[in-house]
């Protein structure tokens, strides 16, 4: 059998390395806590920490250990912090980053979901051009609302939508900008602006199909300017051309590439019942 405060008391000794500490921590008394670790290390059947007047350390087979242990029991307290949140309704605070322009179907969704879940508040974060899951991966966002495609394995990938075309911007001196459209051959053999580290490469050359090298940015606003200096071309989707609408830049139709398209993401790891509302609602909205 598991006992779960044994495991939560070597955690914590393995945090702090003294038993003291650990039992502040833990609200017990010191002895407390040298009885529930004598008592993990009969059901495992082995030392997990060396403990003398000076010190306190990890055997190798307690440093391998915790190193199982930690990600099983953040697992086991996100699940029972999963039961609490559904038992109560969803509340607390969602955290939603976003890619690009948040259109009047994504701003429709959000005000489902707060309509739905009066007791969660919602805070709407940017998201870099150049670091599209950055912010899910370090925590900074529940969720984020990004461009395709996703191919992180530890990501998930939730509901798909605003599926649209995709434009080419150019400077209005550029020799394209008269163009009705642009094929896909075109564009191989024209300066693309691409987003540049950390985002990973098969995301880039997705979002700039060329075999002519252009600049990198880390920003939308970035690539436009370079763009209306006459440096590169970049592809954006129809929404986010007539949101950045601007005189010294043109937004040429794309033929013959795959359309753009927006998905909710979040870390494997932390899926919480805020993000799975916020995923249900955008599925049936957006």
């Amino acid at each position: 059998m598991l006992e779960i405060r044994e495991l939560e008391c070597f955690l914590v000794i393995a945090e702090e390395l003294h038993f003291g500490r650990a039992g502040e921590r833990l609200y017990v008394s010191q002895s407390r806590v040298s009885q529930l670790l004598r008592s993990l290390e009969d059901r495992i059947g082995a030392r997990l920490v060396e403990r003398t007047s000076r010190r306190v350390r990890l055997t190798p087979l307690g440093t391998r250990f915790l190193t199982d242990l930690r990600p099983a029991y953040e697992t086991l307290r996100a699940t029972v912090e999963d039961a609490r949140a559904a038992a109560r309704g969803v509340e607390g605070t969602l955290r939603l980053g976003f890619q690009g322009t948040a259109d009047a179907r994504l701003a429709e969704a959000i005000g489902v979901f707060r309509r739905d879940h009066p007791a969660c508040v919602t805070e709407i974060v940017e998201i870099p051009f150049a670091d599209p899951f950055g912010a899910v991966r370090r925590g900074a966002v529940d969720a984020a609302i990004v461009l395709l495609p996703v191919a992180e394995p530890d990501l998930v990938l939730g509901p798909t939508f605003s599926r649209e075309r995709q434009t080419v911007a150019v400077s209005v001196r550029h020799p394209l900008a008269a163009r009705a459209a642009l094929g896909a051959a075109e564009l191989s053999g024209t300066a693309l602006i691409a987003a540049a580290a950390p985002a990973p490469a098969y995301w880039r050359e997705a979002h700039a199909p060329s075999d002519v090298a252009g600049p990198e940015v880390t920003t939308l606003q970035e690539g436009l300017t370079l763009v209306a200096a006459g440096c590169g071309a970049m592809l954006l989707c129809r929404l986010t051309a007539e949101y950045h609408g601007r005189r010294d830049v043109v937004f040429v139709p794309a033929e013959g590439l795959p359309d753009s398209v927006l998905g909710l993401v979040w870390h494997r790891d932390r899926e919480t019942e805020r993000v799975r509302a916020i995923a249900r609602v955008l599925a049936e909205v957006a």
